[in-house]
């Protein structure tokens, strides 16, 4: 379980829950053997209703008490009996001698009794009688309360346990749904942060959390505009440095323009003897013209993060360009460039960005590779293994010396350089494996590098392929 909503959800209506069960819990464990007790407004009903049987009795005789209990059993649930103070049941009906015995005590001492009796709970009242003394009216009833259906608040005592197993499902859902939108006030903002950081990992550094969340004003908000001022920072340190970087690169652009015409004015004027000099210096300019056209493309790359410029493209067909450039150049220097591999790719992106992270990796395998070897690269439509779809892997494989396990994260981190097999002779200006890296993770893919069991290393390219691209 990763999502800290589900948890924060589920926590509170887990102990809401428990919280209801411990109470149903206590309860049932104080409750006293005789749990029902009427209040005070039922003994008063009970109290109203023996007076007007009392009063039945003495008007109309056993008839009109035995029909005036059977309008009160109707109206209460609870059958009733009217007795005397020797315990006889004045309206004919059958009881149990017990019964005559409660009712025949409470006549005779005015004392209420209520207990269960049989099975059932009782309660026997003393009623005064018109001509002096004392009759005792009794009410039975099932264990629990009196059945449901009394107008007079009978009904409210008692419960079916399909009515309580009700009446506990809906507190438990209500509760579900409180702790629901509690839950989901609380990790609302954490949900919007985490989006918002994905968006600036991905490269959008104008992505912000404040207009997200509303007029909140707790800590969570305190740290969502926390966020903004330091995406804000570190956008406004990153345009600061892009800018810097191309305006340096133009800048250089044009000394070198006039040192390539002095160079030439100087090679006519001089002798034999400056001519080593003069092409070391020549090979020193383009070499600084090369790695300034390489921070031209990465300062490129960065003002093209929001894709602009994007459109369909065959993978294929790029990549089988790339090879046969790369191959022209190899062969002068005894190396091949070969292609074992090419399906069918399309998809959406800036050509000229992708053609320069393929070539820079090619040109990088050729650079290293042995005489006599060839770099080969192959080409595949894959479907990803996490289900997000089909993806084009690109891979480049030399036979040179490989790279230490623990330089392989940093190949691709601009100016980054090894001290052993790749010098600055080799030609290298450490921004070919930058650019790559950087114009792959604009186009929402991934490249990595390994060494090779039998020497040599592989570089893998991994872009997604969209279903509009055709």
């Amino acid at each position: 379980m990763r999502s800290i909503f589900l948890k924060v959800f589920l926590w509170f209506w887990l102990s809401t829950v428990l919280v209801i069960g411990a109470l149903l819990v206590t309860i049932h464990l104080t409750r006293t053997e005789n749990t029902f007790r009427p209040p005070h407004f039922i003994e008063s009903v009970l109290t109203t209703y023996g007076r007007k049987a009392a009063a039945e009795y003495e008007r109309g005789g056993r008839a009109a008490l035995a029909e005036y209990l059977r309008t009160a059993e109707r109206e209460t649930g609870a059958r009733a009996h009217l007795f005397d103070a020797n315990g006889t049941e004045l309206s004919g009906a059958a009881v149990s001698p017990t019964l005559g015995g409660k009712a025949a005590q409470t006549a005779r001492t005015g004392q209420s009794i209520f207990e269960e009796v049989e099975g059932r709970m009782l309660e026997v009242r003393a009623v005064p009688a018109s001509g002096g003394g004392s009759y005792a009216y009794l009410v039975e009833m099932p264990r629990g309360g009196p059945p449901p259906g009394g107008p007079h608040g009978l009904g409210l005592l008692s419960e079916s346990g399909w009515t309580f197993f009700v009446r506990l499902l809906v507190v438990i859902l209500t509760a579900g749904a409180l702790c629901y939108l509690l839950a989901r006030y609380i990790t609302t903002p954490v949900v919007k942060l985490r989006e918002v950081t994905r968006q600036v990992t991905e490269g959008d550094l104008s992505a912000r959390v404040g207009p997200r969340l509303g007029r909140r004003r707790d800590e969570l908000a305190a740290m969502g505009h926390d966020f903004d001022t330091m995406a804000t920072r570190v956008e406004t340190l990153v345009s600061a440095q892009t800018r810097l970087l191309r305006d340096i690169s133009h800048e250089l652009r044009s000394p070198l323009a006039r040192l390539s015409v002095a160079l030439d004015l100087a090679r006519k004027r001089a002798g034999a003897a400056a001519a080593a000099d003069l092409d070391r210096i020549e090979r020193e300019a383009k070499r600084l013209n090369e790695m300034i056209g390489q921070l031209l493309t990465l300062s490129r790359s960065e003002s093209d993060a929001n894709g602009h410029g994007a459109q369909a493209l065959d993978l294929a067909a790029l990549v089988r360009e790339v090879a046969a450039d790369a191959d022209f150049e190899a062969q002068a220097q005894g190396r091949a460039v070969e292609v074992v591999e090419c399906e069918e790719c399309r998809m959406k992106g800036t050509a000229s960005l992708l053609r320069s992270a393929v070539e820079n990796v090619v040109r990088n395998a050729v650079r290293y590779t042995p005489e006599g070897t060839a770099v080969k690269l192959s080409l595949r439509c894959a479907r990803e293994s996490n289900g997000a779809g089909a993806a084009a892997v690109i891979r480049i494989r030399d036979e040179g010396p490989g790279v230490p396990e623990e330089a392989l994260p940093e190949i691709f981190r601009p100016f980054y350089r090894m001290d052993d097999s790749r010098t600055r002779e080799t030609g290298g200006t450490g921004l070919g494996l930058a650019i790559t890296e950087r114009a792959v993770r604009l186009h929402g893919g991934t490249v990595k590098a390994a060494n090779l069991p039998g020497g040599g290393l592989t570089v893998e390219i991994r872009l997604p392929l969209h279903a509009d691209a055709a």
